[in-house]
């Protein structure tokens, strides 16, 4: 088939082109914003050939499975009728305004799950910088470790090669506050180099002045000051500049249309930076330090039977908190590690999900050639190798999840691998992508356990899914 019959066969099922706000590529979905979900036809949109499977359910957001090797060029296609990509920007506050109440028509779910899906889609746009910034890291520690061993000379080149290395590993994540408010500005509706103000603030050292000045900066301690430069992290920033769009909005319609672009952005400072430094940085600061405290009594627990259950219970049921959207709350919980240790153990457990998808379709593919299942047997083949690089959206979709029962034997036996690293204290720099490319970021250590994990999930959800599977239900596919 080729990809413009494709990308039209989905926006017929999905109510003409009238009926697209936006989309997006996002690896092997196609992520399309429509206007009124009644002329939908998932169904239908299931049944396109070419398509692997359908995400709905969260708001007027359907997603649509094509695989890693199509997904961008269906987009394209998009873009080439005139489909708004979902990141294109756009000031006209007219616009939003008009678009408000049919937006919030369409999140039935929870006040919670909409919170989530903001977090998550201000991270997303920063995660390719993540992996750079992740592997980077990785290899700068690598290389490091060679030059103290005398593996690789060291050197005026080689040092400042090396150099070069930490610089890209370190340069994103000493200014990710500042990322973080420009994207969170984004979401907000508000001038995204005001929500890098925010973020700058954050990481200004004349916090440290005020803290001081109204005493609650504690010099030989800084960490333990109610109030110091970086306290409340990432989800400061972004409290931080929702606090700032809200009061921009307010002065917008105060304000004089002849003094709105010079006095407008300034009197908003002034009213939400106050706010922010006085409020918000020390009380999300205390509530961060107390949930990363929290996680550390599994994470780190000496008692390998606890670290133990907390990976298999991270691994086991990751892939259904993906399927209601409750996966995005992890992500500020990875950045705030990154952030605090420069790494996150959360991660390489939570990776094992994919791997038991990998081994539950490795048992399916064998059921499937045994009772004569060319389709099914099409379908995994197409998928494995996206799936063993970390991107799991094939299978999921494709196989497992449309078996069900599969989709749970790959969940428990993923949970393996997830207990196995969590135990051995495999940690990484970075969070995406998983599978085999993560071992690009896990810590130079780790790398052999961490795939030693992959490995461990592969066996463990193959087993499973063959002993627990019946050849009926492969034979029904």
């Amino acid at each position: 088939m080729s990809i413009n019959k494709l990308a039209k066969d989905i926006l017929d099922q999905l109510g003409g082109q009238e009926n697209i706000k936006d989309a997006e590529n996002c690896m092997t979905r196609v992520r399309v914003n429509v206007i009124d979900l009644n002329k939908v036809d998932i169904q239908g949109i299931k049944d396109v050939d070419g398509v692997l499977g359908v995400v709905d359910g969260n708001g007027n957001y359907i997603q649509i499975v094509v695989g890693p090797g199509r997904v961008r060029d269906v987009m394209d296609v998009y873009k080439t009728m005139g489909i708004k990509p979902t990141s294109d920007e756009s000031d006209d506050r007219e616009d939003w305004e008009k678009n408000k109440e049919r937006i919030k028509g369409g999140q039935k779910d929870s006040r919670f799950k909409d919170a989530l899906k903001t977090i998550s889609d201000i991270f997303t746009p920063m995660i390719p910088a993540f992996i750079a910034s992740g592997v980077a890291n990785g290899l700068g520690r690598l290389f490091k470790i060679m030059m103290t061993s005398g593996t690789i000379p060291t050197n005026q080149f080689t040092e400042v090669f090396q150099s070069i290395i930490v610089l890209i590993g370190s340069g994103f994540l000493a200014y990710l506050v500042i990322f973080t408010g420009i994207n969170a500005a984004k979401e907000f509706k508000l001038n995204p180099m005001l929500g890098g103000m925010i973020g700058a603030a954050a990481i200004d050292k004349n916090i440290n002045v005020i803290s001081d000045l109204v005493g609650w900066f504690n010099e030989a301690t800084p960490n333990d000051s109610i109030l110091s430069s970086g306290a409340g992290g990432v989800i400061g920033v972004i409290l931080g500049v929702y606090i700032l769009a809200k009061i921009e909005k307010w002065v917008h319609k105060k304000m004089p249309a002849v003094l709105d672009i010079s006095m407008t952005p300034l009197v908003s400072m002034f009213l939400a930076m106050p706010i922010f430094v006085f409020l918000i940085m020390p009380t999300t600061g205390y509530f961060s330090v107390l949930l990363t405290d929290f996680l550390g009594l599994f994470i780190n627990s000496t008692n390998p039977i606890v670290t133990g259950i907390t990976g298999y219970l991270l691994a086991a049921l990751f892939l259904p908190l993906v399927l209601v959207g409750l996966h995005r709350g992890l992500t500020p919980i990875y950045t705030l590690q990154i952030e605090g240790t420069g790494s996150t153990r959360l991660f390489p457990a939570v990776a094992m999900a994919g791997a038991g998808q990998v081994g539950a379709a490795i048992a399916l593919y064998i059921k499937a050639r045994r009772v004569g299942n060319k389709k099914l047997q099409a379908v995994i083949a197409g998928g494995l190798p996206a799936g063993i690089l970390g991107i799991g959206e094939p299978l999921i979709y494709g196989v497992t999840l449309p078996l069900v029962k599969p989709f749970i034997t790959a969940g428990l036996g993923a949970g393996f691998g997830g207990a196995f690293v969590m135990v051995m204290g495999v940690a990484s720099t970075a969070f995406s992508p998983s599978g085999v490319l993560a071992a690009t970021h896990i810590l130079p250590q780790f790398i052999l356990i961490y795939l030693t994990g992959i490995l461990i999930s592969y066996v463990a959800a193959a087993i499973i899914t063959y002993i627990f599977i019946p050849d009926s239900l492969v034979e029904s596919y």
